[in-house]
């Protein structure tokens, strides 16, 4: 047979024409089911069980699903087609895919891009992923939207009733409660040394002007590669360690400064971390990204609660409260610190979330502490908020509270940088 080149769902149809697509379902905890067709490890002894969440990136699938954000969660991403430019071993935020399972309309039928070195159904299936397709995206995710997250399972066994796939769905442990952390974290400590290279903006700094480098110990939550890669582009010498290190490990290291990274599940449930950075942030400058944002805002007596559906995608819009400046973020997460508690505990609101009011970002009054909920290093999504990794090397130097100078002098310095590059 000759091959073509059709667009759009055409080319979709040729595909599957060739390949025998097997029959899936995506079953949801209150009842409802999707019927499409499965890619990945899709099989019929093979189940995907999570909580389902969608994200509104309009690309960057590959830096989505290798997210340790996204462990234990059923992702759905939004456009319309996904696939279209295959994976590389470049462009992933982890060793392995970490979604529990993938949704989505429309699977290319062929990937093109010269970097791409397999397609997206290869992958998946190589690292037991299941995917399913041809589902009505949109009323999933007005349904998300509506009611909320929802547990779920994709299955490509028929001999399952749909009933029994509900229940299925219902049996799944909450994610209200679970420490995931634990799950993704790393067993030992280790470094990192890669930076962002040809990647690299004008406006990040290629080294620390100073007599040594500064060191920085990571409280590895599950984080994403390109955090490590902002610090090491910035100079740092960056010491990772798992999420449950002790405030005694991380003096031994005898670092400039302590970064809590980002990671999936709740907050409230991860105690050990919370535990040691009760007793030791502030005592190093501290820098969180959001699971570390929440789990500092614990740590300093402040609570968490689970928002309805969640902050996913990379055009969520954040206002700094302090340069009255607005970024269009990066964000993954599912739960938000409360305002108020934060604010009895020492806190001091830096960023607002401007879709909803929710708290984006904190410093704290008089320690060397601060954080945000979204992420700075945005892999995929706009780059104007890495200024706040040069704010981190600021509090490292001064080992003082960050300060609404030195967030103007480095946002205004990466605002301009992108209007030079847009020029």
């Amino acid at each position: 047979m000759a091959s073509i080149w059709l667009p759009g769902s055409i080319a979709t149809l040729a595909f599957m024409a060739q390949q025998t697509p097997t029959a899936a379902r995506l079953a949801l905890e209150d009842g409802t089911v999707f019927h499409g067709s499965g890619f990945g490890a899709i099989s019929a002894t093979n189940l995907s069980q999570g909580e389902v969440v969608f994200s509104t990136t309009m690309c960057g699938y590959q830096e989505a699903l290798s997210d340790p954000s996204f462990s234990g969660q059923i992702l759905v991403m939004t456009p319309t087609e996904i696939g279209n430019y295959g994976v590389n071993n470049d462009d992933v935020e982890s060793a392995t895919p970490q979604v529990a399972g993938f949704v989505i309309r429309e699977l290319s039928a062929r990937h093109s891009n010269y970097r791409a070195t397999q397609d997206l159904s290869a992958w998946l299936a190589a690292h037991g992923v299941i995917g399913i397709y041809g589902i009505d995206t949109r009323a999933l995710v007005r349904k998300l939207r509506t009611q909320g997250a929802l547990r779920g399972v994709i299955s490509g066994d028929e001999k399952l009733s749909d009933e029994q796939l509900v229940a299925k769905a219902n049996a799944i442990t909450s994610m209200a409660g679970q420490n995931l952390a634990a799950r993704v974290s790393p067993a030992s400590p280790g470094t990192w040394t890669q930076t962002l290279g040809a990647w690299a903006d004008a406006s990040d700094e290629k080294k620390f002007d100073g007599p040594k480098k500064l060191k920085v110990a990571a409280l590895d939550c599950g984080a994403k590669r390109n955090i490590y890669r902002h610090l090491a582009q910035r100079g740092c010498e960056v010491l990772t360690l798992p999420h449950n290190a002790s405030a005694a490990d991380i003096r031994a290291l005898k670092p400039d400064g302590l970064f809590i990274s980002n990671g999936p599940g709740d907050p409230a449930a991860v105690a050990a971390t919370v535990a040691t950075l009760r007793e030791i942030a502030g005592e190093i400058p501290t820098f969180g990204i959001c699971l570390g944002h929440q789990l500092l805002a614990l740590s300093l007596g402040a609570t968490t609660w689970k928002l309805k559906f969640g902050h996913r995608g990379a055009n969520q819009p954040v206002r700094n409260i302090l340069t009255g400046r607005v970024e269009i973020t990066s964000q993954n997460h599912g739960f938000c610190v409360d305002e108020v508690s934060l604010r009895a505990a020492g806190g001091e609101p830096t960023h607002i979330h401007l879709n909803d009011g929710t708290l984006a970002g904190f410093r704290h009054t008089h320690k060397p502490i601060f954080c945000v909920q979204y992420h700075p290093e945005a892999s995929p999504g706009p780059h104007e908020s890495a200024y706040l990794f040069d704010c981190f090397i600021d509090i490292m130097r001064t080992r003082a509270p960050v300060t609404t100078q030195q967030m103007e002098t480095h946002q205004s310095a990466s605002a301009r940088v992108a209007a030079a590059a847009t020029a």
